[in-house]
């Protein structure tokens, strides 16, 4: 036979073809999607540094919530903006406060059709814009913060939620949690623990959306870019304390992580496409310089490639359209 024998390009030379080959595929039900809810608002408001992306009204966010679920997305992440802010962070715990009201109206609005899942961390609610409490020479207090995250939790189940998301980095947090959760009889909620969170500089346009009071930074609680054994570690722990999904945070610049974090585990492995990954390929996208659909779901590809079963990412809603009209 003329040189070459092996012809892999036939198993590319038509769509359909490469559908049928298709090694990897992204689900509509594999994707979250963020919301941001900021009280007080009547009308929704434009995120400058994140196109497409709202603060929403509670009349709109339930809105977005029902279209998410027409949309076909797996899940609903959802982060309070509160009118005040407090150095304990007590808007996150007081059952009145932002985040635990648009819990109920979302699963009053969409009940059982998508997950309802809820940031648990103190970052959106403290005066200091730190995930924990502070000591008096300003360390975040590790254990006093636990106590914290515990009713955070219960106030959140109590709301209705179907998954809290604990996402500060301290020491012991999915096991508070889950105690807690149980000894309040909410022992159907599951954890989602952001198990391998970065200190990353994609996060910037995320703390415009929640209006973060963030001064200074939070190294000692999150994770050095550098290490990669460390989060094997904190998924371990975290798998141990009784989490039912580990995530990686960010998604693109981790994806050795994830595909890591997916080897050593056999609950749920998630990855946070982060604002700052988002908002990049929108500013491409904006100057003409890439092809922004195109763009859009190959990223997502490679995050599922690399073992993330479920991505939390500003595209979800879009995202599912266009996997639905693809397949």
């Amino acid at each position: 036979m003329p040189y070459p024998e092996i012809r892999p390009r036939r198993l590319r030379r038509s769509a359909a073809v490469r559908r049928l080959v298709s090694e990897t595929r992204v689900d509509p039900a594999e994707l979250v999607v963020p919301m941001f809810v900021k009280e007080g608002l009547t009308e929704p408001r434009q995120i400058a540094s994140l196109p497409g992306v709202l603060q929403h009204s509670r009349d709109s966010l339930r809105k977005a919530a029902a279209e998410a679920v027409q949309a076909g997305v797996g899940g609903i992440m959802l982060f309070g903006v509160p009118a005040t802010r407090d150095e304990r962070g007590s808007g996150g715990i007081d059952p009145g406060g932002i985040l635990n009201v648009a819990i109920a109206d979302v699963v009053a609005e969409v009940g059982d059709a998508t997950v309802v899942m809820s940031d648990l961390c103190l970052d959106e609610f403290t005066s200091h814009g730190h995930c924990g409490l502070l000591t008096p020479d300003g360390e975040v207090d590790n254990d006093a913060t636990l106590a914290a995250y515990a009713e955070m939790a219960v106030a959140q189940a109590a709301a209705g939620v179907g998954v809290v998301g604990p996402s500060g980095m301290m020491d012991g947090q999915v096991g508070v949690v889950r105690r807690a959760l149980d000894a309040a009889g909410h022992t159907d909620v599951a954890v989602l623990a952001y198990a391998a969170k970065y200190a990353s500089a994609f996060y910037g346009p995320f703390r415009d959306a929640v209006e973060s009071c963030l001064d200074g930074d939070r190294r000692t609680y999150q994770q050095d870019p550098a290490n990669l054994r460390e989060s094997l570690r904190e998924v371990a722990l975290d798998v141990a304390e009784g989490a039912d999904i580990v995530m990686v945070k960010p998604a693109l610049p981790y994806l050795d992580v994830v595909a890591a974090v997916r080897a050593a585990v056999d609950v749920p492995v998630a990855a946070y496409q982060v604002s700052g990954e988002y908002a990049m390929v929108e500013a491409a996208a904006a100057n003409g310089w890439i092809d922004r659909e195109r763009v859009m779901l190959e990223t997502l590809t490679s995050i599922r490639r690399a073992g993330a079963q479920i991505i939390l990412t500003y595209w979800a809603v879009e995202a599912a359209r266009l996997l639905r009209d693809r397949y």
